[in-house]
């Protein structure tokens, strides 16, 4: 039996009563409040510190070639969206505390929006061929760009170009506050399935969740109290006691007083000899590919800063059990890892050093960050990456 099915089992009369309330209230059609899980909750405070922040959107864009049937492709979303009641959330405030408003489905395409909300379908075929990719680009960077309400909803929209008959962009933009990259894994199968079981005139071969997202918050809310989370909090109180240091890298301006935001990505593919090489070290450590390429970046910054007390923070995905794994939405926490470069390490040190951090970080993971930073209060400064990310 799963921990979730514990739970129910353990419910007293009153609260399997609450369960079948709730239950009703979504077959009836009535929207339902939630508490907020605590990353959520986090988002929620994030999207209130700065006002129409985009930085949260959290976009993602296909390439789909072959003959696609627009209707059946709609169809395919229209029950993605029927299945995962994270797409049909909106947030609000209840007293002093946020809650998740999740709209019910019904028969329809969606209650609470149209799907032609959501769905916008351009077709570029009239354009000349040449300017056919550069208009797609451009649509996509202002679709990335789009303010969330998440007051209002919906917080997710799909645009559909097509180029030709054989060639179309799909991009998908979710607020972070109902996703994360998790989700989107999940998103591309389940729309891979239902296409093409409804193209072959077949109902969904997709069995139904046993869990919605708001059971998750529910439960987690439940969990995180008591001796699991004075064991946790003990650890990380001691971890990141003291005080925090801010890396002062070097930069060519000065720092504005609060983040604009703005940035970009770059790319490096290691050659095969080297990625080879990293493995058979880490091994030879003990360690993970991943704990040795987060020891070199330690010893970059320090390198570039001086700092021997250097932390950074790292997402998981926080779906250990099996009930979440078939979820959109937002489930990963954060880790800090705080790295001592004190004494002129070499970098097989720096690796062990890093190793310990990691495996330690890793046995006290339980604990939300959201809910750590409450306990610890950090100092939070605008022009600085916020604490709580």
């Amino acid at each position: 039996m799963s921990d979730m099915s514990r739970s129910v089992e353990g419910l007293s009369a009153e609260e399997k009563r609450d369960l079948l309330a709730r239950l009703i209230h979504e077959k009836e059609g009535k929207p339902k409040s939630y508490p907020v899980s605590f990353a959520q909750q986090r988002l929620w405070f994030l999207d209130h510190l700065v006002s129409d922040n985009n930085a949260y959107n959290s976009p993602n864009s296909y390439r789909l070639t072959g003959s696609l049937n627009v209707e059946i492709f709609k169809r395919s979303l229209s029950e993605i969206i029927r299945r995962h009641q994270a797409l049909r959330t909106t947030f609000s405030q209840e007293g002093q505390e946020a809650v998740q408003i999740v709209h019910p489905f019904l028969d329809l395409p969606l209650s609470f929006i149209d799907l032609q909300e959501l769905l916008s379908f351009i077709d570029l075929q009239e354009l000349p061929f040449s300017e056919r990719e550069t208009e797609a680009r451009r649509l996509t960077n202002e679709e990335v760009l789009h303010h969330f309400n998440l007051v209002k909803g919906p917080l997710i929209r799909f645009y559909l170009m097509q180029l030709d008959e054989i060639d179309c962009v799909f991009v998908v933009n979710m607020h972070h506050i109902i996703s994360d990259a998790w989700s989107y894994s999940v998103l591309e199968r389940e729309l891979s399935v239902l296409y093409n079981a409804f193209s072959q005139g077949s109902s969904s071969p997709l069995p139904e969740l046993p869990i919605q997202y708001a059971d998750f918050s529910v439960w987690q809310r439940g969990q995180i109290q008591g001796k699991t989370l004075q064991s946790q909090l003990a650890y990380w109180k001691e971890k990141l006691s003291g005080t925090l240091p801010v890396l002062q890298l070097p930069t060519d301006y000065p720092r504005p007083p609060m983040q604009t935001y703005r940035g970009t990505l770059t790319s490096l593919d290691l050659p095969d000899y080297l990625t080879s090489g990293l493995k058979s070290f880490s091994r030879q450590e003990g360690a993970s590919l991943f704990m040795t390429m987060m020891a070199g970046f330690k010893a970059l910054l320090h390198a570039y800063t001086g700092q021997e007390d250097i932390l950074v923070g790292t997402p998981i995905a926080n779906r250990s059990r099996t009930e979440t794994a078939g979820l959109i939405g937002i489930f990963l926490n954060t880790l800090v890892f705080r790295t001592d470069m004190a004494g002129h390490p070499s970098f097989r040190e720096v690796v062990r050093r890093e190793r310990k951090v990691a495996l330690e970080a890793y046995d006290h993971q339980d604990i939300p960050f959201e809910k750590l930073v409450d306990e610890l209060q950090p100092e939070r400064s605008l022009s600085h990456g916020d604490k709580s990310k």
